[in-house]
């Protein structure tokens, strides 16, 4: 079936500027991390993006790595934007990142270097079958790599026309200052930072959200659900088929405390009439200087449900207060920021 966009996907979205930049980003964006290789029917997938983008969703964010198999999320992503969001490309903004291994060989095995960053870059605009990304990210900090060297491959990407905006993934307040004075004196300043941030993982408090403010960077979060912990699935143990369950999780081995502190949480959403993964969403956004929460969907349904956080009733400061009691840092982050500082 052709696909006509909906006249009114502006109405209800929330959109937010990214820090002093000029370009706003919904205050949710659709990540594409999980549900959109092989682990998810093509049909799925199509109607999911549909309703984002329907619903107001314009940024779509991706990386090199996102599969399964790596690479298949972009393949998959650049087939639905030829057949249905074409005629919409200027109303998207497409997001991707070089960090992670990728191929074989000692060029491939990620970081920060500019044979890795730009070559991936390349090999990322060829599977979505376009001319440039709105933002292209340096997804990790690379111990191996002069900082300034990851910001002149980014430099590059920009001044080549293959990317708009540069932005940085995972880095410590301190690297994230160091990055961004490199990056303006090249004249490509930093325009956002992608930390993972959620309830139970607040490390971005700590410094992170200063410096970015201090930068004039906008801030999107990723995993503000926990990978799912901060949701319906936990609330009576873990499930033998959760992502939890399995050995190589970074939720693996939860404690009867954290639990607890999910299900304390939970009761706090159920009282204002929403579920656990609404509040949790509301939550990360309740900070000005976030500028968007990446959420992921396996389902259309998922995906509403995530979006009508959007409508929940305010925080109270004694909401807010009870919450800080249960949200605190779990021990689940495994993108925290890096330790070399």
């Amino acid at each position: 079936m052709s696909y006509d966009a909906a006249p009114g996907r502006y109405d209800d979205m929330e959109y937010r500027s990214t820090g002093r930049s000029g370009l706003k980003l919904p205050a949710l964006s659709l990540g594409l991390w999980q549900n959109f290789g092989t682990d998810r029917s093509e049909e799925t997938q199509r109607a999911i993006l549909r309703r984002a983008f329907d619903r107001g969703v314009t940024h779509f964010d991706l990386a090199n790595n996102y599969g399964p198999p790596y690479g298949r999320a972009e393949e998959n992503f650049g087939r639905y934007l030829r057949d249905d969001f074409a005629p919409y490309r200027d109303e998207l903004i497409i997001s991707t990142k070089a960090g992670w291994d990728m191929w074989p060989g000692p060029y491939g095995q990620g970081g920060g270097s500019r044979k890795y960053v730009l070559a991936s870059l390349d090999q990322s605009l060829r599977r979505m079958g376009l001319e440039y990304v709105d933002i292209f990210y340096s997804h990790r900090f690379d111990p191996e790599t002069p900082v300034e060297e990851t910001m002149m491959a980014l430099d590059r990407a920009v001044r080549s026309g293959k990317a708009l905006y540069a932005g940085i993934s995972s880095y410590s307040a301190a690297k994230t200052s160091e990055a961004a004075a490199i990056a303006r004196d090249l004249g490509t300043p930093l325009l956002i930072h992608q930390p993972s941030y959620s309830m139970l993982n607040r490390w971005i408090e700590t410094d992170l959200l200063d410096e970015l403010e201090d930068q004039g960077m906008g801030c999107i979060v990723f995993t503000a659900l926990a990978q799912g912990l901060l949701t319906d699935r936990y609330l009576d143990g873990v499930p033998a088929d959760s992502r939890a369950a399995r050995a190589d999780s970074t939720l693996a081995g939860l404690s009867d405390d954290v639990l607890e502190r999910v299900r304390a949480l939970n009761a706090i959403a159920v009282a204002r009439g929403q579920k656990l993964a609404q509040l949790a969403l509301q939550w990360c956004l309740r900070d000005a200087r976030i500028t968007s929460a990446v959420i992921g969907a396996s389902s259309v349904e998922q995906l509403d449900t995530n979006l009508d956080a959007l409508h929940g009733p305010p925080l109270t400061d004694a909401e807010l207060a009870e919450i800080d009691r249960h949200a605190v840092d779990s021990g689940i982050n495994l993108w925290a920021k890096q330790t070399e500082d």
